[in-house]
């Protein structure tokens, strides 16, 4: 069977390119392993424009935050689901100083579009915010499990739910073989599986591991809270906390001390006791080195492309750079040189 693209991979990374090919009128097949440690499927699924422990603007959020509603509304439509959770990030001040840092920037331009209202007084009785916060807007949370499983059924017709064995590709005349699919192009979407790839196993992937925990807890504020932690109300009381982020210890189970780091965040952060733990989940992130994405084309190989390392911001980045390699693959439009993967060539 002859087919455009092979792209190896349905977690956030792979659906989202998938789609857009897919709607580009271009035929597809997927090949993934449901079974398989998928960082999607444990992600926290925050979009954030103000990130990190100086809360600055995150980068390049002047063009990803305008595609991330629209592109999810759409996934929304097609799979007739729900998962996009627009909601006010709040981040209280630590001190007296941030609070008059953030009063300044409120005027600047740049932060606008990203600022509800900066609050000078506590927000709670429940929370520690003696110096108020900034109050976020164009932010919220995507529930990743409720889109892949929407959209594994939306691709019943492309989808192959088996493991990727490399050893079976063979290239001919221009043309990729793998099993009865011929395909004049691969794509690799598959996390940290593209680290054992005779392709890409030289870039310099940089994994992450984060644990995030889900409880009950009183406190239901209609905004998430972030500083130290973050806490997403997924109802009835349920709440997602964390997350960890550990370059050195990449075992896949839990850990208790992740677990205590959390908690230690989140008494600090919430005057509210547990009422009961729920559950306790891990991921590996497929990070890079520089924190930024890996895109294009194999230096060598013909018709060879990655669309990987997103790290925990996928949600926000994946909008904008699915649809600009879409248009790479299609109508050869540039990538930007600050994510595609010939920023390593000359490291081979």
């Amino acid at each position: 069977m002859e087919i455009d693209f092979l792209l190896i991979g349905q977690g956030l990374a792979g659906t989202a390119l998938a789609y857009r090919l897919k709607q580009a009128g271009k035929k597809i097949k997927i090949i993934d392993q449901p079974k398989a440690n998928n960082s999607s499927r444990v992600a926290a699924g925050l979009y954030n424009p103000v990130t990190g422990r100086k809360m600055v603007k995150t980068w390049n959020a002047d063009k990803l935050f305008p595609e991330i509603a629209p592109f999810y509304r759409e996934l929304e439509q097609v799979t007739q689901g729900s998962f996009l959770k627009p909601q006010h990030i709040y981040r209280p001040f630590l001190t007296i100083e941030e609070q008059n840092e953030w009063m300044g920037h409120s005027a600047e331009a740049g932060f606008q579009p990203y600022l509800h209202r900066i609050h000078t007084k506590s927000q709670s009785t429940k929370l520690f915010d003696a110096h108020g916060g900034v109050m976020l807007q164009n932010s919220g949370w995507l529930d990743i499990n409720n889109l892949l499983d929407g959209m594994t059924s939306y691709f019943k017709e492309e989808l192959l739910q088996e493991d990727f064995q490399e050893s079976l590709l063979l290239h001919n005349a221009d043309r990729w073989q793998y099993r009865d699919y011929s395909a004049k192009c691969l794509v690799y979407c598959n996390g940290l599986g593209a680290m054992k790839s005779r392709f890409f196993e030289f870039l310099p992937f940089a994994p992450v591991k984060g644990e995030i925990l889900e409880l009950r807890q009183e406190f239901l504020p209609d905004y998430i809270v972030n500083r130290g932690v973050f806490r997403v109300h997924l109802g009835g009381g349920i709440h997602r906390v964390g997350s960890t982020y550990s370059k050195h210890d990449l075992g896949e189970g839990p850990t208790a001390r992740a677990k205590n780091e959390i908690l230690e965040r989140l008494t600090d952060l919430v005057n509210e006791p547990i009422l009961e733990m729920i559950s306790h989940k891990t991921g590996i992130r497929p990070a890079t080195r520089d924190r930024k994405p890996f895109i294009g084309k194999h230096p060598t190989e013909k018709s060879v492309y990655i669309f990987n390392g997103f790290g925990a911001k996928g949600v926000s980045l994946i909008p904008y750079y699915s649809k600009q390699l879409c248009q790479h693959l299609i109508n050869n439009e540039a990538i930007d040189p600050e994510v595609d993967i010939a920023r390593y060539f000359n490291y081979i």
